[in-house]
């Protein structure tokens, strides 16, 4: 395999309309978060707002790294507190009856390293969902699906558990014939009813990886989690049954991941640009750089979602310049987190709260 591709800023290409998408997107989330922020009384996050697990972890960045792995945050091995957000990718808190992506967050303590622009603490976040590309190529083309989102964003959760399973079933359709099926069925409530713990998960968008390019991903590693690959859950009945099945599972034993990176070696085939190109992993494989663990404890705890479900908020532009996010579904995601972060900590009267890089 050639080496890997070194990073330069010249490698991304803005197009000459971003500003007004991004203005558009901020639009189409404000429709969002006004419907349900007067459903609810209470602001919830514009996507993945309904949580399933909240999580206080150890990150364990691994020791003996080759020099092209030992980038950014895995530059030193050690350990740093973390904490985890397992959800589902809708701007409203449905029931789990109508199936959606999985999503997983992860706030990292203590990265040491230039910060990017206005990314405020000292942690790096990471955002991915069990899918290998974005829904999109663009964020103009994203945006035509947030549109139809935001216009399904209401109190018709009967109308869309019919939907859900006649879109599972066209999910199954296109799997029997072994094909995936389009990305907007399972984006709009086609996706199999998956297990979150059993569930691999990517960052779908490219990020600078210090000197280098890299997409990321997170794969369950614990036997536990191993043997629920695959395997769905029984919501019949269940509003919350996602939330439920974690909450009993997480308390029964330690939870745990290998997180890695997959290196760029070719633009052309790995384009940064287009965040619906999959970078062959075959060709291009993943490789483990760290660990997250999380020690058996109760996911659904007062506290710790006061902590992190309420007061934090998650950010691919949260962290180290070194993994600086690339290309134009990103360069879109850096005003319209904050935008959406901003709306919901004004509604509820509640900061949020970046964890301060610890100094000895």
């Amino acid at each position: 395999m050639s080496s890997p591709v070194r990073y330069t800023p010249a490698m991304e290409t803005p197009l000459p309309d971003e500003a007004e998408t991004v203005a558009d997107i901020n639009a189409a989330f404000d429709t969002i978060l006004e419907k349900t922020s007067e459903d609810y009384g209470h602001a919830v996050r514009a996507v993945h707002a309904k949580a399933h697990a909240v999580l206080e972890a150890e990150f364990v960045v691994d020791e003996g790294l080759p020099e092209e792995l030992a980038q950014g945050l895995f530059a030193a091995p050690g350990s740093h507190r973390a904490w985890i957000r397992i959800s589902t990718n809708a701007g409203d808190i449905l029931p789990d009856a109508i199936s959606l992506p999985r999503g997983i967050a992860i706030k990292v303590e203590d990265a040491e390293g230039a910060r990017l622009a206005g990314a405020e603490g000292g942690a790096q976040d990471f955002i991915l969902v069990n899918g290998p590309i974005f829904q999109a190529k663009t964020a103009d083309k994203f945006l035509a699906n947030l549109r139809l989102l935001a216009k399904t964003t209401d109190r018709l959760e009967g109308t869309k558990k019919v939907v859900s399973a006649a879109l599972r079933g066209v999910h199954h359709a296109y799997a029997a014939v072994g094909l995936d099926a389009p990305a907007a069925v399972d984006t709009l409530g086609g996706a199999p009813n998956s297990e979150p713990l059993g569930e691999t998960y990517y960052s779908a968008t490219a990020f600078r990886f210090g000197d280098y390019i890299a997409k990321f991903s997170l794969a369950p590693l614990a036997p536990e989690m191993t043997a629920l690959t695959g395997r769905t859950i029984d919501v019949a009945g269940r509003e919350d049954a996602i939330r439920e099945e974690l909450r009993r599972e997480l308390s029964e034993f330690e939870a745990l991941w290998e997180f890695r990176v997959q290196l760029c070696h070719d633009l052309a085939k790995q384009p940064v640009e287009d965040a619906s190109v999959e970078w062959d992993e075959e060709a291009f494989p993943f490789r483990r750089v760290a660990l997250l663990r999380a020690r058996a404890q109760d996911s659904w705890e007062a506290g710790r979602l006061s902590h992190v479900d309420e007061a934090m908020r998650f950010s691919v532009w949260t962290g180290l310049e070194a993994h600086r996010p690339l290309g134009n579904i990103n360069r879109a995601r850096r005003d319209t987190y904050r935008h959406s972060a901003d709306f919901r900590a004004a509604f509820n009267a509640c900061p949020y709260h970046e964890p301060s890089r610890v100094t000895v």
